[in-house]
């Protein structure tokens, strides 16, 4: 227990560590107990303080509750209740700091700090991220499969006036144009076969906050216009709904498409282009930034050796070679699981180059015999998505789960690359 005898003392005792609980006389040399209590909650807000008093009234009382204290109470009123108060006010302030903890990890977490790489390519789309962070301009984070786009997106929230209110992911490619709609607007009931009751859709959950529209080259034409009025009015009709209703989300949207491409072939809306690609960052694949491949492996190296509870010192010289010399398709995504593999395979604390697949280790053959172009992209991916859906064994929805992508990208690519 530490003991102050002026509210200056007890003000910086309280900078110096953590006190749960203080409890304090409203009369102090320098200054009045209830003020004390303002001044602690400000500074302090996890800390619950009891205001203690000779000469209790019910006025004083009434000030100190609304000042943030836990409670008040007179002196010798009844002694045997200070104990128990001190013992609820205490799980209460504990509960808050636990609070406080969990949300400074989850700020870490998402925060640009996380986000790892020192790469001129990387630390440049860093920097713009930081800076259109700040606002609230509509960003468009461009890059294949597995390059981060998400945790950018959440980056920039967390960056943002706009951290304490929730943001909300989801994937466009995931659901059909009937569903996604919606999801993302909501719904009034009887509006359709199966709506027993209004639904709040993606976009008021994120109100105040942000929504992250992830493959957002998949969006039906219906739902691009309904989008881009959204964009541009701050709001939507649900569906079978006659009023519209209002929300202040600030939109950030991914794909891994060229959204020009699509645009002339009428297949994605040009004045929705225009209103989502009002910043754009590109985000680079893991081959340009094979300086950051170490780094990486690495993290995930220390990662997922806490979870399997195994320490890892090193990794050999052949090992971080065969990683830096291979072109990865998958991008980051697929490093992350080569890396958990091997963690998992490892009989000792080393990760050797004997635990990466065998065609990292040597370079497989496609069907005809000849291996694929190494500047190539398409053939690269072709050659990826075929290598999973071996893995698979035909199951295309389980090859979209491992490639991280929706269904109806699969069969597009699969279409596009005949695989089919």
């Amino acid at each position: 227990m530490l003991v102050a005898s002026t509210g200056k003392e007890g003000l910086k005792k309280l900078q110096q560590e953590i006190i749960p609980v203080v409890l304090s006389d409203v009369k102090l040399p320098d200054i009045n107990g209830i003020e004390l209590t303002s001044q602690i909650k400000t500074s302090f807000p996890a800390t619950e303080i009891i205001v203690v008093t000779a000469f209790g009234t019910i006025n004083d009382g009434v000030k100190a509750i609304k000042s943030g204290a836990f409670d008040y109470i007179t002196k010798g009123d009844d002694n045997e209740k200070i104990i128990p108060l001190v013992s609820k006010a205490m799980d209460k302030a504990l509960l808050q700091y636990r609070v406080l903890e969990l949300e400074q990890k989850l700020t870490s977490r998402f925060s640009f700090e996380s986000l790892i790489g020192k790469s001129a390519a990387i630390t440049n789309a860093i920097k713009l991220a930081q800076k259109v962070a700040l606002t609230d301009t509509t960003v468009l984070l461009l890059g294949e499969t597995g390059t981060g786009k998400e945790l950018f997106a959440e980056a920039i929230h967390q960056a943002s006036p706009r951290h304490t209110k929730s943001f909300v992911a989801v994937n466009c490619s995931a659901f059909t144009k009937e569903l996604l709609e919606s999801e993302l607007f909501g719904h009034k009931a009887g509006s359709f076969t199966g709506a027993v009751k209004d639904k709040k859709g993606l976009f008021e959950e994120a109100d105040g906050g942000t929504i992250f529209l992830d493959e957002i080259g998949e969006l039906d034409h219906d739902i691009q216009a309904k989008l881009l009025r959204v964009l541009e009015s701050q709001q939507f009709l649900k569906i079978g709904d006659t009023k519209p209703t209002k929300v202040n989300a600030r939109i950030l949207a991914a794909t891994n498409r060229n959204l020009q491409d699509e645009v002339s072939k009428d297949k994605f809306r040009s004045d929705l282009f225009y209103r989502l690609s009002v910043f754009q960052i590109t985000l680079p694949a893991l081959r340009e930034r094979k300086k950051d491949i170490k780094l990486l492996a690495e993290y995930f190296m220390n990662y997922f050796g806490l979870k399997v509870k195994k320490q890892f010192t090193v990794m050999t010289d052949k090992f971080v070679e065969k990683l830096e010399a291979y072109n990865w398709p998958g991008n980051i995504r697929e490093l992350k699981n080569i890396i958990e593999r091997a963690v998992i395979l490892a009989d000792d604390d080393v990760l050797d180059e004997t635990l990466l697949p065998y065609e990292m280790q040597e370079p497989q053959p496609s069907k005809n015999g000849s291996l694929p172009s190494t500047f190539d992209l398409s053939s690269i991916e072709k050659h990826h998505i075929q290598r999973v859906l071996n893995h698979t064994h035909g199951n295309r929805a389980e090859a979209a789960r491992l490639l991280n992508i929706g269904v109806a990208t699969l069969y597009r690519k699969l279409k596009d690359y005949g695989l089919e």
